[in-house]
């Protein structure tokens, strides 16, 4: 596989002996003469700050019941468990993952229109549309096709 190089953010190629570099460090590179792969530091961080920001700004009152909810929606990573192999940095979920389907996305933005099932259909939008914005940087795609 060659070595593993990383792009800081201000510019500079240094080789790194670990996956996670600083977090200030945005983009792994497998070989500096291929494509960019976020850092996966990142991309997990935004899982949980992205419902953090959206429950401080519309669920304030009920923070602490809100944000667990939408946390608890990353169980639908789950169906990682399946694929082979369970990580591949530059394999797109939207599409590949049985619950990651298109179909299942539809259903998780109905789920955001009745009061009692709506932080569970916000935290899961939340989730398919970072995977999606994963896709797009990693491979230039918005959907596994």
């Amino acid at each position: 596989m060659g070595d593993l190089f990383l792009i800081t953010s201000f510019g500079r190629l240094k080789e790194v002996t670990r996956l996670l570099g600083d977090p200030s460090d945005l983009y792994l590179y497998l070989d500096p003469n291929k494509k960019k792969t976020p850092n996966p530091m990142l991309h997990i961080s935004l899982h949980f700050l992205t419902p953090a920001l959206i429950t401080l700004i519309f669920f304030k009152k009920n923070w602490l019941l809100a944000y667990p909810i939408m946390i608890a929606t990353m169980l639908v990573d789950l169906d990682h468990l399946i694929a082979t192999p369970i990580y591949d940095p530059n394999r797109c979920s939207i599409g590949f993952h049985p619950l990651h389907q298109l179909s299942f996305i539809a259903a998780y933005a109905l789920l955001c229109l009745p009061p009692k099932t709506r932080l569970i259909g916000i935290g899961l939008i939340i989730h398919m549309a970072l995977d999606s914005i994963d896709c797009q940087v990693t491979n230039g795609l918005w959907i596994n096709e």
